[in-house]
């Protein structure tokens, strides 16, 4: 069960998603937040530049190594709009952060672009648990999932 913090950070992230999308980028959004609740970083796609590396939660990897000690690291949670690609989700390990809640799986955005026929990314989806083993993962939840839904619709022309 999420706590209202929990919540609210998650809520976040998906807004963060959709300011992706209004900016021209793909919308995904994450937020890192310290054990006691305070926002330490947040960020969103950037991608539409050519960089295709630019995903929020590979900012807060790096971010985190540089400006946080290994255990506030561990005692941090990632809240994003979408769980996290293999690529984010070995640099979280890398980094040693701690928990992930995620408002829509990595299985369901596949299963949604299969369904609008947009061809498959160059990368495997993975669960962030088979990247990272014994990490603490919550998501997909509910209506937030159906909300990154629309805004990866809109994103494909899938309205």
């Amino acid at each position: 069960m999420l706590s209202e913090t929990d919540t609210r950070y998650l809520r976040r992230a998906v807004d963060l998603a959709a300011e992706a999308l209004e900016a021209g980028d793909e919308p995904f959004g994450s937020v890192l937040a310290a054990r006691d609740g305070t926002v330490l970083f947040e960020d969103r796609n950037r991608v539409a530049g050519g960089d295709r590396t630019r995903h929020p939660e590979f900012a807060i990897a790096r971010w985190s190594t540089t400006r946080l000690s290994p255990a506030e690291r561990a005692a941090a949670t990632v809240y994003t709009s979408g769980e996290h690609c293999p690529m984010c989700s070995a640099a979280h390990g890398w980094a040693g952060l701690g928990r992930i809640v995620y408002a829509s799986s990595s299985a369901q955005l596949v299963s949604w672009l299969e369904e609008w026929g947009v061809p498959p990314a160059p990368v495997r989806a993975l669960p962030v648990g088979e990247v990272v083993p014994g990490i603490a993962v919550e998501g997909p939840v509910d209506p937030l999932a159906a909300e990154v839904r629309a805004l990866q619709a809109r994103f494909h022309g899938r309205n």
